[in-house]
């Protein structure tokens, strides 16, 4: 269903391939953090904490003491130890707002000139950035050559001949290892670069240039105006699928269900990018709001005719005239109109 819409979006000239922008967000498990058991012994959270109260000779009745030992442990929620038996493949991740929950990770690839989204995968919450780019880079450069021979409606080939040629993304894809990776792949990188301070290069020759390249390009006029349209283009999706779309908790698990429902959401967001190319607006609301501009259009439309067929009235100033000569008559003038009704007198 994704590649079928890709497809139509290509035919609509509004996949060009060459600059592509990637970024990741969390996404709430269909899981709750209650029902974890350790790897090791199956025991649920609360029976774990109660074998070491005992182990402390603390009173395991007492929930309050609990909650004060578990509060003083570091550590508490490895991936390692712990997992939830209903979605073993989801992962234990602080999310964004400061709470802890299980959770997958969704990446996105955009197109930078129109922000069709090229790919969608799925991680589990814990895996870093620069791991999971190594999979949604090649997964966009397959989908961009796939649409590399098909035209659009007026036989033109817009999609990128060459494939991915240029990658956008923010300070967590930054490092050493990755940009000598997109070198080899004749993939020009504009990552934004994060402080790091004086760093050592002894032995990173490779590493070195690659990161001096990449400070080069962001810095320039182009690598500017890229990063700034990545949180135009690429963080816009998110909104549209997750937060708009109603997707920021899941509601399949494992981690082969979860893919298929975020391809399906990236399906309608590029549907929404390609209806709003035909007919201007992407989504029913923005229809309702189409519509209606429709309606008083052609209510003014029609009280325009009205006025032009209507016969013409008299004017203020064709009336003020009219005033203006009724009081230059003269006062003998008025008083004869009265003469028939004189007495004589």
């Amino acid at each position: 269903m994704f590649g079928w819409v890709l497809r139509q979006v290509a035919r609509a000239g509004l996949l060009k391939g060459k600059t592509i922008g990637i970024d990741a967000t969390t996404l709430e498990a269909n899981a709750a953090m209650k029902s974890i058991v350790r790897r090791d012994t199956d025991e649920s959270y609360t029976e774990y904490l109660k074998r070491l109260a005992d182990a402390a000779g603390l009173e395991t009745s007492d929930e309050a003491a609990l909650r004060r030992l578990d509060r003083r442990r570091k550590k508490k929620g490895s991936n390692v130890e712990w997992v939830n038996p209903h979605d073993p493949e989801a992962q234990i991740t602080r999310m964004k707002v400061g709470r802890t929950a299980l959770a997958y990770k969704a990446e996105h690839a955009v197109d930078m000139d129109t922000g069709a989204i090229v790919a969608v995968t799925t991680h589990g919450g814990t895996v870093g950035d620069t791991a999971s780019v190594g999979e949604t880079l090649p997964a966009a450069g397959e989908a961009v050559a796939e649409q590399i021979a098909e035209p659009t409606m007026n036989g033109k080939f817009e999609v990128n001949a060459k494939g991915v040629e240029e990658l956008v993304a923010d300070k967590g894809y930054h490092s050493g290892d990755v940009l000598v990776d997109l070198r080899g792949l004749e993939v020009r990188a504009y990552i934004a670069e994060p402080d790091r301070g004086r760093r050592k290069w002894a032995g990173k020759q490779e590493q070195q240039a690659a990161v001096y390249r990449n400070r080069q390009r962001i810095g320039s006029n182009r690598g500017k105006q890229l990063l700034r349209r990545r949180g135009e283009r690429v963080e816009r999706t998110f909104a549209h699928a997750y937060e708009t779309g109603g997707l920021r908790r899941l509601h399949v698990r494992g981690k082969q269900n979860v893919q298929k429902k975020l391809l399906l959401q990236a399906a309608a967001c590029n549907l929404a990018l390609l209806l709003r190319k035909m007919i201007g607006a992407g989504t029913p609301r923005a229809l309702r709001d189409l519509v209606a501009r429709l309606f008083f259009l052609l209510l003014r439309l029609i009280s325009a005719s009205n006025a032009i067929s209507a016969p013409p009235r008299s004017s203020s100033a064709d009336i003020s005239r009219r005033v203006a000569s009724r009081s230059m008559r003269s006062p003998r003038n008025r008083h004869s109109e009265f003469n028939g009704l004189d007495t004589g007198c």
